[in-house]
């Protein structure tokens, strides 16, 4: 019963999803969780539990702001946080269950503990007291991350607080700082900014969102400041202490290098994430980590023990759940003697505001840094019929194509629903699709992916509709 051909360290969107492709594929597997549900972050603190509070906050603030302009009348509207965060936690209990029943469905053992590496063969897990061992051909690792803070602030989940206080406040802040610009801060931001919060975002950089295409970041800053949430760019943060009335923040302004100190009730320090591999014993199983304390690997997600595996958040790449599902895959097919492979240049990144943010493949600040030449097709939001009935018109569709095939390189969409839409360039981008096969796709009338085909069109400068 203790002998498996694979064992998974981790339960989250890598761990569980290669535990069930390797028993699919006929290998006696087993996953090994500590948190006591599956899932991991994403589906327990992370990205599920956020998706609920987004969508619920926006329809909470569409009730209570554009309804009645739009004919749908409604009288003293009122936020129930309780029930907002009841619901949230049932969505969370359904689907870790969900994962649980696919385990019992596909064969796969679920060990609950911390497990531990002992040889290249040998995993101890602890559940409290208990200690069991097993044996195993194959290992992957698949722990993920957890989040960071910067020097000399201490996350206590009360007043200073990470994503995941921010998804468990028990009542609407009414001045909260978000400490760093990218997409965690930014979505958790907008919830309580949209459920009445005064939300300031302290940035250390002189822009939002690293990485994306500068020109989607700089317009996605115009509307997350109409919906009236203030920046403060630029400003690198000194200290963050509670107070007797809640928590102040000391920052220096990095250009006139002007200090400042703010008050608010919470602070959510939002500034990245990093491998969770602690108590492993990677180095007494002679596993390697690069200085970023990422489990090395090579293009087929072996460590430097060759029948150890690492993917997801513990290995480089970018932190997302899907990029790590895809990992587990390729993983799992390997072991079973398959042509497991994952394309790192067609991997989307969603940012889940509204309007929501998505993009795939190269931004133009990389294309010049390659010295790539490339065409632009651009098209608004503005100009296309579903998006103006539904009173959604903020935003673009922007296909970056080869100046010489017309292959496209890279698409970046600020827009409605464009989390959904980018998966069609996603999977034109991975058959290698050039914009001239995007623009002559029949897209249906009237729908918001119309608004692809225009700025495929575009790249040509033969748009239709603008």
């Amino acid at each position: 019963m203790d002998n498996f051909d694979l064992l998974v360290i981790g339960g989250g969107p890598g761990g569980y999803v290669c535990a069930i492709r390797a028993a699919q594929l006929g290998l006696k597997t087993a996953c090994v969780e500590s948190r006591g549900a599956l899932g991991g972050t994403c589906l327990n603190i992370g990205c599920i539990p956020s998706k609920s509070l987004l969508n619920l906050s926006e329809n909470y603030l569409k009730a209570k702001k554009d309804f009645n302009q739009q004919g749908i009348e409604i009288e003293g509207i009122k936020l129930n946080i309780d029930k907002m965060m009841s619901n949230k936690n049932k969505s969370i209990q359904v689907l870790t269950k969900g994962v649980e029943f696919l385990f019992k469905k596909n064969k796969v053992t679920y060990i609950k503990g911390k497990g531990v590496l002992f040889s290249k063969n040998d995993v101890v897990v602890y559940d409290n007291n208990k200690r069991t061992s097993y044996k195993t051909k194959n290992i992957v690792i698949a722990t993920g991350s957890e989040v960071v803070s910067l020097p000399g602030i201490d996350i206590d989940e009360k007043n200073i607080i990470s994503s995941t206080g921010a998804l468990s406040l028990k009542k609407v802040p009414n001045k909260l700082a978000v400490i760093g610009g990218g997409y965690i801060g930014l979505e958790m931001g907008s919830v309580w900014s949209r459920l009445g919060s005064e939300v300031t975002v302290i940035e250390y950089l002189d822009y939002i969102t690293p990485g994306m295409d500068r020109e989607i970041s700089d317009e996605f800053k115009k509307i997350l400041i109409k919906q009236g949430i203030k920046f403060k760019l630029g400003s690198k943060v000194n200290s963050v202490k509670n107070t007797n009335t809640g928590v102040s923040i000391n920052y220096t302004d990095i250009k006139n290098s002007k200090n400042e100190t703010l008050s608010f009730d919470k602070v959510l320090v939002s500034v990245g994430r990093k491998p969770y591999t602690e108590g492993l014993n990677l180095s007494k199983v002679g596993i390697k980590k690069d200085g970023k304390g990422r489990i090395e690997v090579n293009n087929k997600l072996q460590t430097s023990v060759r029948n150890i595996y690492a993917i997801g958040d513990v290995i480089k790449g970018p932190m997302l759940a899907h990029k790590a599902e895809e990992e587990g895959i390729a993983v799992a097919e390997i072991l079973a003697g398959q042509a497991g492979h994952v394309n790192y240049d067609v991997i989307p990144g969603v940012v889940y505001t509204s309007p929501e943010v998505a993009t795939v493949g190269k931004t133009e600040e990389q294309l010049k840094e390659e010295n790539k030449v490339y065409k632009v097709g651009k098209f608004p939001f503005l100009a296309n019929s579903r998006a103006k009935v539904n009173n959604e018109t903020e935003g673009f569709v922007k296909i970056l194509a080869d100046s010489k095939t017309d292959k496209v390189l890279g698409v970046h969409i600020i827009g409605p629903h464009c989390g959904d839409m980018i998966a069609e360039m996603a999977l034109a981008m991975e058959f290698g699709a050039s914009a001239e096969d995007i623009a002559r796709t029949c897209h249906a009338h009237p729908t918001h992916t119309e608004a692809i085909k225009e700025a495929a069109l575009a790249v040509d400068k033969r748009p239709i509709h603008f």
